[in-house]
């Protein structure tokens, strides 16, 4: 009897899961009762702050909120307090109707972007490395990719003096991730700056992806590019509350910015999804309303964890770079070890996982990246038992 493929051949366009041997690792060394210090998953180990929740019990105890979500962007109150935030955080101003989308998180309006702007053939531009949604995506709608390096001479910033002329003038679309993941590099407004006259002159359609804007330590703001004047010309920023007000698994997120961007993602989501609960938009709103000191212990912690990784692995002689962003850290491998090899030497050997650089495409070979969101720790005594135990395993 002939075995029958029911896969879609878009599928085969997904790379394999490098990370599977890994995990298979960390799965045999638990089971022989070795304990791992878990520097992998970029989720939020703290709970999300009272208030948050409190506001979403008590929106999902108004009836109103149970029926399908009928409004034109997303509930109102998520709307207006989106509007307001943006306008004292960045000061930029939005209109409700047109230029703003509630999103069932980013990672949703980041796929669905990419079915909602590009055809066959047309050519998007994605850092590498980078969120591996971006290109896999533009891949799934049929479109081709060239993906932008983001190389720690120039900061991990793409160099858009470094792109070919002609594949300048094909490219449609342009996704831009700052603080980046994985690397941790922020942006200037100067660059912005750039990115949008590069934009302009060459027709290109810019996607930021804005997830980790609030994740930064040291007193450091960053900005949007939304602030650039004229940026909502060929712009759109999509923003979540996963990593801000540690709600990775409510799944609420925005899109805001040039106003046929937004309507185009919204025309693709109309006919794929209903919109998120309406009691966890008002939980958003409630979110986005509550004074800065309410995450600045969550902000403070993962300060002091990233502080101690730096300086440990510094002391270790690691050389590597800290832009005060993102509670990731993109650290080189010794002496040129591939990625992934280097991460399954730190587990087995040090109990430590970290995330392989390859996984992120092809630049980010020669890097592993620590997310300082360890589960467990109190203070960063996790991460201190870390550093000793690469230490004492010989690693450096």
């Amino acid at each position: 009897m002939q075995t029958v493929s029911m896969r879609a051949k878009r599928l085969g366009l997904v790379p394999p899961y490098l990370f599977s041997e890994i995990a298979k690792t960390k799965r045999e060394l638990q089971a022989a009762g070795k304990e791992i210090i878990d520097f992998g998953i970029g989720d939020p180990d703290q709970p999300t702050p009272q208030p948050i929740v409190e506001a979403l019990a008590k929106a999902a105890a108004d009836p109103s909120t149970h029926a399908y979500d009928e409004s034109h962007a997303g509930d109102l109150q998520l709307l207006e307090a989106t509007r307001d935030w943006y306008a004292e955080r960045f000061g930029v101003d939005l209109d409700i109707t047109n230029e703003m989308l509630v999103l069932i998180g980013s990672k949703e309006g980041l796929a669905h972007l990419n079915w909602a702007l590009v055809d066959p053939g047309d050519l998007v531009l994605y850092p590498d490395p980078g969120y591996t949604v971006y290109k896999v995506n533009a891949l799934f709608a049929g479109g081709e990719v060239f993906a932008m390096p983001l190389l720690r001479e120039n900061h991990f910033l793409p160099d858009f003096d470094r792109i070919p002329a002609d594949v300048a003038g094909r490219a449609k679309l342009m996704f831009i991730n700052y603080p980046n993941n994985p690397t941790g590099a922020a942006a200037t407004m100067e660059f912005f700056e750039t990115a949008i006259g590069f934009a302009k002159r060459n027709g290109i359609f810019i996607c930021h992806d804005c997830a980790y804007s609030e994740v930064s330590f040291g007193g450091t703001k960053m900005p949007s590019i939304l602030s650039v004047p004229g940026a909502k010309d060929v712009a759109m920023e999509l923003h979540s509350l996963s990593k801000c007000f540690n709600m990775t698994g409510w799944r609420v997120a925005f899109a805001v910015g040039n106003a046929d961007g937004v309507g185009a993602l919204r025309t693709m989501k109309n006919n794929v999804d209903s919109k998120q609960f309406a009691a966890v938009q008002r939980a958003g709103a409630a979110a986005l309303r509550l004074p800065d000191d309410v995450m600045a212990p969550t902000f403070a912690l993962y300060g002091r964890r990233r502080k101690k990784l730096i300086d440990g692995l510094r002391s270790l002689g690691c050389d590597l770079e800290d832009s005060n962003a993102t509670f990731y850290v993109w650290v080189p491998t010794p002496h040129g070890e591939k990625s992934i090899a280097f991460a399954k030497r730190l587990l087995e050997e040090a109990g430590v996982l970290a995330i392989p650089g390859i996984g992120y495409g092809e630049y980010g070979e020669g890097y592993v990246r620590f997310s300082v969101t360890v589960a467990g720790d109190k203070n960063g005594e996790k991460v201190d038992s870390a550093l000793e135990q690469m230490r004492a395993a010989g690693i450096s």
